[in-house]
């Protein structure tokens, strides 16, 4: 490629992800070079004002009306499917960034607290190309960035036994999982001979599909599989509560959110513009459509297992966990009905609601075990009359998780409800279980109430909540009352279903 092709490319479609990435190595000198003691949040709160500055260029690129930009031959793509979901990782990691500055657990982390900065900005990154991937080379290098990264990230508390344990099971699983997902791409690759997407599906939709339709269901069992792990779907769960539960918080709520935003990113860039318009057989309807049983059993799985389990936890990052699990079911059930009128407007309203609430529970949470280095659900007891600001926004996010009305998270389930059953999905039995399953998680999220308005406190002393923490809780609390009341604000982000759906196709300039 010579200087003058190099030059020809419209270099500001990355201005985000070069900010990103230009912040990361400033960290990382600066961790070298600075005297050790000095402390490291400043990088921390260097790290935020990046993240900021790439949100305020992603902003920028709505008011850009030439349509699709690509780079490098299509390997980069800024559509409006990317700027909508790069917001949405962006706001995850500036929130987390937050929680990170205010992380100080019972053995410290003054050795290697630099790190923990721009290790969390690395794995920003990567989800940020994973947006914006237009090849499968591109969507796999940023898998595997925002994959290593968080391998680092979950054990870095080294003298915490917990936290060894859980980068342990997330390197072994994550390996794996990743290793999966890769062979069902290579299939792919063999059978249409680039790794261009758009190429990949004019190349499928031109091709007899019977003559292939064994590999082509093999390489998205396989893919989905491999994806499902990221996504702590089940039965691909088990390694998420021990992760959740060793990890150190601000990495929990990096996993838990903005790595599992990534997830169904990546999935509804390949699975939507490989296998949305590849006929399962001849005359048969798109390979995604015969497929979605598969998916839907999937979603019932998640959605029972997950709210069942629960149900059992004390320790309330496991029980986020399986939560977690069950709120991937329900992104399932919009996924496997497959109603494109609200498919992509959906999933992007449900993700912004769900990084609210549950990072705003995270940031609780990270404050109250502190200390202890504990996450029993005794640490909540009388937490009213201890903090009584702090226990009104837990039961926020806590009510907007359970999806009741005037929340967030009761917007983005009724987007899924009505997506499964009207036209032309009609998936009844799948709205049936969300309601169902969605009853069950009361118990658990209001059990969590229960201690904090009507169970007395071990210990009366008063909770100091850092700065960092306060902005953190008080903006999650607003995003999550403003959705639930406005959910217009959040989608004038968005460029609607059908914008998305064609530059989801449309060539880039």
């Amino acid at each position: 490629m010579d200087l003058d092709t190099l030059l020809s490319f419209e270099w500001g479609a990355m201005a985000p992800e070069f900010i990103i990435l230009g912040v990361i190595t400033l960290l990382t000198l600066l961790d070298l070079f600075m005297p050790k003691d000095i402390d490291r949040r400043i990088l921390g709160w260097i790290g935020f004002a990046g993240i900021l500055a790439a949100i305020v260029f992603v902003v920028l690129s709505y008011f850009d009306e030439g349509g699709v930009t690509s780079i490098l031959f299509e390997t980069y793509r800024l559509d409006s499917f990317a700027k909508g979901f790069k917001l949405l990782l962006l706001a995850g990691g500036a929130l987390v960034m937050l929680m990170a500055v205010s992380y100080e657990p019972k053995e410290g982390l003054k050795e290697y607290r630099g790190e923990f900065y721009y290790l969390l900005l690395a794995g920003t990154l990567g989800t940020m190309f994973m947006a914006s991937s237009g090849d499968l080379i591109t969507l796999f290098v940023g898998l595997e960035l925002l994959s290593l990264s968080s391998y680092v990230l979950a054990g870095l508390r080294k003298k915490n036994l917990k936290s060894n344990e859980a980068a342990m099971k997330y390197v072994i699983n994550g390996g794996i999982a990743t290793a999966i997902t890769l062979f069902g791409m290579s299939y792919v690759y063999g059978l249409t001979g680039t790794t261009n997407l758009l190429e990949m599906q004019q190349i499928l939709m031109q091709t007899r599909a019977g003559d292939m339709q064994f590999l082509l269901m093999m390489a998205f069992v396989m893919m989905f599989v491999g994806l499902s792990f990221k996504l702590a779907t089940a039965p691909f769960h088990m390694w998420a509560p021990d992760v959740y539960q060793g990890s150190p918080t601000p990495v929990t709520a990096f996993l838990a959110v903005v790595s599992k935003t990534a997830g169904f990113v990546i999935i509804a860039r390949l699975f939507i513009t490989l296998f949305l318009m590849t006929p399962a057989a001849e005359g048969q309807n798109s390979m995604l459509f015969s497929l979605k049983d598969m998916l839907a059993v999937l979603a019932v799985v998640s959605m029972v297992v997950g709210n069942a389990v629960a149900l059992r936890q004390r320790n309330v990052k496991r029980m986020l966990a399986y939560s977690g699990i069950a709120h991937a079911g329900y992104l399932l059930v919009a996924i496997s009905s497959i109603n494109l009128l609200f498919l992509f407007e959906t999933m992007w309203f449900y993700l912004a609601a769900y990084l609210l609430m549950n990072i705003g529970a995270l940031a609780v949470l990270q404050v109250l075990t502190s200390k202890e280095d504990s996450a029993d659900l005794s640490q909540f007891a009388g937490l009213y009359r201890r903090s009584p600001v702090l226990a009104v926004l837990m039961s926020i996010f806590l009510l907007s998780l359970a999806g009741i009305p005037g929340t967030a998270g009761f917007i983005g389930k009724l987007g899924i409800f009505v997506g499964a059953i009207t036209e032309p999905s009609k998936a009844y039995v799948l709205a049936s279980v969300l309601i169902a399953t969605t009853v069950i998680s009361y118990f658990y999220y209001f059990g969590i109430m229960t201690q904090m308005f009507f169970r007395p406190a071990a210990n009366q002393e008063k909770i100091t909540v850092p700065v960092g923490i306060w902005i953190t809780v008080i903006l999650c609390a607003l995003g999550t009352i403003a959705l639930g009341i406005m959910p217009g604000l959040a989608l004038d982000f968005y460029n609607g279903n059908l914008d998305v759906l064609k530059d989801f196709f449309a060539p880039g300039r």
